[in-house]
């Protein structure tokens, strides 16, 4: 015989007995009936005096099977990997603290302000989860100081700056005998789609004739994916954005409307389905091999070292916006979720197309005698918690 008290979930002991042939029979048969019978702590696999690496663990295989971004969950493994799990994995959880996580924040805020921010997402994922499943009590992510602010606002690009670009965009490596293959121009015409809708790299690369339609009123593209690399495969395009808001109709200014008609020009009917941007063998461009490029414009126009990033171009886009109409504006535009709840639950929402943003980006932007007086003026209200969101990896990256 084996026998076992065990609480269930109505909140009572009772007493469990098995029998078998043998003893070692009866413990197994015992431990079977335990498994399978609904205690009340839900089958907590883990205990405080479990280590911090157990329950990452038993995250990471959490996070295989929840609808997320292949980029997106990625990323998280590659911080826990890189800076969370370093710090904790020899601690069990009842070790650590509140306490414990500030200095680890603050240890991290020193380093970069970013990495913090990214590091005390990752920890406040794992322990939600171990709060979910019993394994602690509370979360001692929650109680930890507020992170410092990045000193200074987010920064747009000036005029002086895109035109710098733009000028080295248009000459990289025009001359034959510079080293590499010669420019197909497709990174040049990237950045003046991203200047004039403010979209995501991934958004960019992920862009096919068929979301593209060129009317009276001018051009919309339709975002309804991204592209992102994934290890083992490269890039691939993947049929969602970031976020259902991220799903969006965007006006075209007329500067990047060219671009994208002279691309299309190029492409058979047979071609819907392609993306705009690809490689050489037809699939889309790398966002690596994007990024790579970018960075020697911006050494060929003398701003390497400024930290401008493909990043920044959206950060323009919505300061243009932001000022000629309003935050909300900039960031409906950008595919951001509305603080709105009413306008989310209760008011029919509008179908139709605001080409008023494109109107300010053309006017703004425009290769050819632009306007900057709404870069130059002065921020509205909102505006920099608004640029600030833009500094998030996880909404520009393309992972």
């Amino acid at each position: 015989m084996a026998e076992a008290r065990v609480r269930d979930q109505d909140g009572r002991l009772r007493q469990i007995r098995v029998a078998g042939p043998t003893a070692a029979a009866a413990r197994h048969r015992l431990k079977e009936r335990l498994v399978d019978r609904p205690v009340q702590n839900g089958g907590r696999s883990l205990r405080g005096s479990d280590s911090f690496a157990d329950l990452a663990a038993l995250w990471v295989a959490d996070l295989g099977m929840r609808e997320l971004a292949e980029g997106t969950r990625q990323n998280y493994r590659d911080i826990l990997r890189l800076h969370v799990l370093p710090a904790f994995e020899h601690y069990a959880l009842a070790e650590i603290t509140t306490g414990r996580v500030e200095w680890f924040l603050k240890a991290e805020t020193k380093t970069s302000v970013s990495r913090a921010r990214q590091s005390r997402t990752v920890l406040n994922l794992i322990f939600a989860f171990a709060l979910r499943h019993d394994t602690i009590n509370r979360n001692p992510v929650q109680g930890t100081s507020p992170l410092a602010r990045r000193k200074g606002a987010p920064q747009a690009l000036t005029l002086e700056q895109i035109a710098a670009i733009r000028s080295a965009a248009t000459r990289w490596r025009i001359d034959r005998r510079a080293p590499g293959p010669k420019s197909d121009g497709q990174v040049r015409d990237i950045i003046e789609v991203l200047l004039g809708t403010a979209m995501r790299t991934g958004e960019v690369l992920a862009l096919r004739p068929r979301d593209i339609t060129d009317g009276r009123h001018g051009m919309v593209v339709h975002v309804n994916g991204t592209v992102v690399q994934r290890k083992g495969v490269g890039a691939v395009r993947q049929d969602r954005p970031k976020t259902d808001a991220s799903i969006r109709h965007i006006p075209v200014p007329e500067f990047a409307a060219a671009v994208l008609r002279r691309r299309l020009a190029a492409l058979g009917p047979d071609q819907r389905d392609r993306t705009v941007f690809a490689s050489r063998n037809g699939g889309p461009l790398s966002p690596y091999n994007v990024r790579r490029t970018f960075r020697d414009f911006l050494n060929d126009a003398g701003l390497d070292g400024t930290g401008i990033s493909l990043r920044w171009y959206r950060r323009t886009g919505a300061t243009v916006i932001a000022r000629g109409m309003s935050t909300a504006a900039a960031a409906g535009f950008l595919g951001h979720t509305s603080s709105a709840i009413t306008e989310g639950h209760y008011i029919e929402p509008d179908r139709t197309i605001d080409l008023t943003p494109a109107s300010h980006l053309e006017r703004t932007l425009r290769p050819d005698r632009p306007d900057g007086s709404l870069l130059a003026g002065t921020p509205v209200p909102g505006e920099e918690d608004g640029l600030a969101v833009l500094d998030d990896p996880e909404d520009g990256a393309v992972a």
